[in-house]
């Protein structure tokens, strides 16, 4: 039951991020617009806010398609968490505590991921490692 449970949780992140992502990729250069607007009154330089707000859907596609099939899951996950990082401290820099909880959440469905990742069995890394 752990290894069901493990996989039903790494879907749900899985799905979120790809989620995310997939949205995104279409209309990246008016994400990135909406993006720099959003932190042009922060302390972040828009040096750094452009080149992420053009990276960010592809990571959250990239890393919640791994997570789906369950790929190279351990470093998805450590993938996934640091993007959670970097949009919570994002999120901080503009005081938008609304979008704070959800980033909050994904992180700590990320982090028990990473605690239980003995359970991930059923997936895709399980038939890789035994090539």
């Amino acid at each position: 039951m752990t290894d069901l449970s493990f996989l039903l949780l790494r879907l749900v992140a899985g799905v979120s991020l790809f989620g995310h992502g997939l949205v995104r990729l279409p209309k990246l250069a008016g994400f990135s617009q909406w993006m720099t607007g959003a932190f042009a009154k922060s302390m972040l330089p828009q040096s750094l806010v452009m080149p992420f707000s053009y990276v960010l859907p592809i990571a959250e596609f990239t890393i919640g398609l791994l997570l789906i099939v369950g790929l190279f899951t351990s470093k998805a996950i450590l993938a996934g968490t640091i993007v959670m990082l970097l949009l919570i401290l994002g999120t901080c820099m503009i005081e938008n505590w609304e979008a704070l909880p959800s980033q909050m959440i994904h992180a700590v469905v990320l982090i028990v991921l990473l605690q239980f990742i003995a359970s991930n069995n059923i997936s895709l890394d399980k038939y890789v490692s035994k090539f």
